[in-house]
């Protein structure tokens, strides 16, 4: 059976390396470009000159894309509205708000006075950003037919970092702690399985539903908040582990476990925790615990299905941790056992396996390995490294499938497009942008240049010159939003200030 698995592992490596995980060559325009193979190519680490299964080695593949808007090094990146839009934040407290499709700007504003730690779109016009200026703050994107959204800047950070850029309207802002370096992390209040259907969108005009938001604990360091979303209020604290020496949180993720709440956290002293909230009461109880890294904990991303949740690290060590399912049911035995309460029989907490042991970890030999994310169909996932490399992983066996080499200085974010989710929950090509002329709440005016980039791969976002939009026109750019949205990214942010498109199958 191990033989058998083995080979199904290798089989399934074989697939998605041969599928070509990459294509392009460095893009600067918005015309298409010749496809090269890639079987080799992500195969090859250059570094370690080591050819790929006896194949010829071809040249090193290279992003479809770059964009260049910042003039500090990036610290966030993030997919939103369908992957219409890619939100990125820098060192300096800027928020960009690029058109994948045109690869252009569509909204710049400075959001926070220190660095941007994280940023996530929230429904279809909301976007959250989390800065090292001890503030966590939602802010509204208005349609590109109200008053705020025309006079909003497209001028980006590179071309001018001291000119006044008006912000969006500001719906909430909390008081968080940014000491720990520890990025927030979001969940929809309710399960989606739930009756209120929350997390989904019937219409573009609907409102978010509510969420949760995950912090470090202001006044412990060592603990975690659980605030919520609209009403700014903080509903759990989880304390800190006084059982183990963890240092402070450094990363979290939270997330309904069937219908349960959980909460995974990473730590200073390298601990990986897994925290369940009984719904009974305000208690969280410790599910699993365990110390794969000798340094601090940079990242966590959990597979789509929560069977399990990988840690990267200031060290050279990927780990990769169960996750198990709650609630666990009751097993059956012919021995005589000692009866239980009613109170103790629904009691989730009580009906645990033994701990869990971690399923494996990985030597990559890199140290410095941060912005770990799971692709939505959870065969891979990727790293930034702080060598200027993203590596691509197999997800099942954790074995490096390519080595993508194009920024000159360290990587630190990562984010792809949610492909699976798109596909199955709404159609790309009606999905209102902000911004969009096609959209039936944007004005009657396009960009001239909107069709043929003007050579700096981003756009300058200014047109001197506008026409009305035809039926073709509408078409085209439809079909092109579409072809847009269904395409597999893997958005890279550097400390060089660019962010690189990758084209992943």
């Amino acid at each position: 059976m191990a033989g058998e698995e083995e080979e199904e592992e290798e089989e399934e490596e074989e697939n998605c390396s041969a599928a070509a995980p990459l294509r392009g060559r460095p893009q600067h325009y918005s015309r298409p470009v010749a496809a090269i193979s890639t079987t080799a190519a992500v195969a090859v680490n250059k570094d370690d000159e080591r050819p790929s299964r006896g194949k010829k080695q071809l040249p090193t593949a290279q992003p479809v894309y770059v964009l260049r808007g910042h003039s500090a090094q990036i610290h966030a990146v993030e997919f939103g509205l369908s992957n219409a839009q890619l939100i990125t934040g820098d060192a300096d407290g800027w928020l960009v708000v690029w058109d994948v499709a045109i690869k252009r700007p569509r909204r710049v504003w400075k959001a926070h006075d220190g660095a941007i730690l994280g940023a996530a779109a929230w429904g279809n016009d909301r976007i959250i950003s989390h800065g090292r200026d001890h503030k966590l703050r939602v802010w509204q994107m208005s349609t590109a037919s109200s008053e705020s959204a025309l006079l909003s800047s497209k001028v980006l950070p590179i071309d001018d970092p001291h000119a006044h850029r008006p912000q969006p309207w500001l719906l909430h802002a909390l008081d968080v702690n940014t000491l720990n370096f520890c990025a927030f992390s979001m969940c929809d209040q309710w399960p989606p399985a739930s009756a209120s259907g929350a997390g989904r969108f019937e219409n573009a005009g609907d409102p978010p539903s509510p969420i949760l938001v995950a912090v470090p604990g202001s006044m412990d360091s060592d603990g975690i908040n659980v605030f919520q979303l609209p009403s700014e209020k903080r509903l759990h604290v989880i304390p800190a582990d006084t059982s183990t020496k963890t240092g402070m949180v450094m990363a979290l993720n939270i997330f309904h476990q069937t219908a349960r709440l959980a909460v995974v956290a990473g730590y200073e002293s390298g601990h990986a925790m897994v925290f369940l909230h009984d719904p009974a009461g305000p208690k969280w109880e410790r599910l699993y615990a365990h110390q794969p890294h000798s340094q601090p904990v940079l990242s966590i991303s959990i597979t789509p299905d929560h069977g399990c949740f990988f840690t990267s690290s200031a060290d050279a060590t990927i780990a990769k941790h169960p996750l198990p399912l709650f609630p666990l049911p009751q097993t059956t035995t012919t021995t005589t056992t000692t009866p239980q309460s009613s109170s103790d029989t629904n009691n989730p907490l009580l009906l645990l396996p033994p701990p869990l042991q971690l399923r494996r970890s990985i030597q990559t030999k890199h140290a410095g390995q941060q912005g770990l994310s799971v692709r939505d169909d959870g065969k891979i996932f990727a790293t930034a490294g702080w060598d200027a490399r993203v590596r691509v992983y197999a997800t099942k066996s954790m074995r490096e499938l390519a080595v993508l080499k194009w920024h000159k200085e360290g990587c630190y974010a990562t984010a792809f497009a949610k492909v699976t989710t798109t596909n199955n929950t709404s159609t790309p090509s009606t999905t209102t942008i902000v911004g969009d002329p096609t959209s039936s709440s944007s004005s009657p005016l396009k960009d001239d240049n909107d069709d043929d980039d003007d050579g700096s791969g981003i756009g300058s976002g200014v047109s001197s010159h506008r026409e009305p939009v035809t039926p073709a026109t509408t078409a085209v750019q439809r079909s092109r939003n579409a072809k847009t949205q269904s395409t597999h990214w893997l958005a890279v942010g550097s400390k060089d200030g660019k962010v690189s498109l990758w084209d992943l199958y």
